[in-house]
């Protein structure tokens, strides 16, 4: 069954649910913390600590996963995930201080990034001729996924509290999240060239696919360079609106009304960011994509920072910057996939996704840090547009393109076992 083409699309559809499933763990947060103040006392620097170490947690766990998961195939660490996911939220509930809390939510996070990583390079590997569009469903997953969680979230947390929430949403999950998990499976390691046989006039043997990198290869390219550096600025901005939007919304005067609006438009427009970019991609081409993209959310970070306090105006560039901040995880993901190959792509793009880390850091201390200098949030707000505009220059077709096969050198790249799961 793994053999077909037609398996694929089961495994997208299951790709999308476990994103959307996984997506609360970082999308619901914000409703979770108030929740918790609320019952616990607990300062917002102390349940920001627990949110920082979930970015870290469910980031830096990717490049282990990847590797994992290409060497030996994605259901094992899938399987072992899905059960960190539930576990993290059950001990979560039973957590007596800020401290326990940071610990099972982190805990949490690992499987969350696992998930994460592991589903994206699942759609590069099964869709190799469309990596844009196959990776923009499937994250559209976890750009969304909370819009169908949080009204029921947010009813329970108050009628049974967080504790109950969290021990319930835990079961819920591991209900959902390993039967799934048992879906995931990787192409076999000619799945590229028989695509491209298939095709009208397409012949596998006038028609090579990917140089195959391994991660060491691909880390002493000045291209992969670029990318993660691009990358960690344009990520930042996105992280920006996750983790300081209310309090933005809060200097700028908008009222409760508009922004329960942009509470729904935001991860909306984040969503279908996703697959909108990943489509236009594979049309337009990766880096002209990413060069529009990037240069328009500078222009809209650049209007909120000077001109936010006018309530629809913020409304409509919040939204737009929804609509363009979601696609970089697709692009970058895609363009990983294009330049260094499918047959290592969970590892590798579980090493570029680490640059999310310094990109919270930026979004979240560094961001903090120029609030406090400055009082206000106009100077983070003009520096992230900045940041927007420096990594639409790198994504410049004159700077940034495909490296082509490893150096003689080097030693060849293979599926792995990953290929035969």
């Amino acid at each position: 069954m793994n053999r077909s083409g037609y398996y694929r699309w089961l495994l997208m559809g299951a790709a999308v649910c476990v994103k959307m499933i996984i997506s609360i763990y970082q999308y619901s947060w914000f409703l979770f913390a108030f929740a918790i103040a609320q019952e616990e006392g607990w300062s917002p620097q102390q349940l920001g600590l627990t949110f920082t170490v979930l970015i870290l947690a469910a980031t830096l766990v990717q490049p282990f996963s990847g590797l994992y998961a290409d060497a030996a195939g994605p259901r094992k660490p899938c399987l072992l995930a899905a059960c960190l996911v539930g576990a993290g939220m059950l001990a979560a509930s039973y957590a007596a201080s800020p401290w326990e809390l940071c610990l099972y939510y982190g805990l949490g996070g690992l499987g969350v990034g696992a998930l994460n990583g592991i589903s994206t390079a699942t759609s590069l590997k099964w869709f190799p001729l469309k990596r844009g569009l196959a990776t923009g469903v499937v994250e559209f997953g976890f750009g969304a996924g909370t819009l169908f969680f949080n009204f029921f979230l947010q009813d329970s947390l108050e009628l049974v509290g967080w504790r109950e929430t969290f021990w319930f949403l835990s079961l819920a999950m591991a209900v959902v999240l390993v039967p799934l998990a048992l879906l995931y499976s990787y192409p076999p390691a000619d799945w590229e060239q028989r695509l491209r046989a298939r095709r009208p006039g397409g012949h596998a043997a006038s028609r090579p696919a990917s140089a195959q990198y391994r991660p060491v290869q691909m880390v002493v390219t000045h291209q992969w360079q670029i990318i993660y550096l691009g990358f960690t600025l344009i990520i930042a901005t996105v992280l920006m609106f996750a983790s300081h939007l209310k309090m933005i919304a809060q200097e700028f005067g908008i009222s409760g009304s508009l922004f329960a609006f942009v509470m729904v438009a935001f991860p909306l427009g984040n969503g279908f960011s996703r697959i909108v970019g990943g489509l236009v991609s594979d049309y337009l081409g990766r880096e002209r994509t990413m060069l529009l993209f990037f240069s328009l959310l500078g222009l809209c970070m650049l209007s909120l920072g000077l001109f936010g306090t006018q309530p629809w105006l913020f409304v409509v560039v919040v939204f737009l910057a929804g609509l363009l901040g979601g696609a970089p995880f697709v692009l970058y993901a895609a363009m990983v996939g294009d330049y260094f190959g499918a047959g290592n792509a969970t590892a590798n793009w579980g090493l570029t996704i680490t640059g999310k880390a310094w990109a919270g850091l930026i979004a979240g201390w560094f961001s903090g840090f120029l609030v406090s200098l400055s009082g206000t949030y106009q100077t983070p707000l003009l520096v992230l547009a900045l940041c927007c505009f420096v990594a639409a220059a790198l994504s410049s077709p004159r700077l940034l393109r495909n490296p082509g096969p490893p150096g003689r050198n080097a030693a060849p790249a293979t599926a792995g076992p990953g290929g035969q799961s």
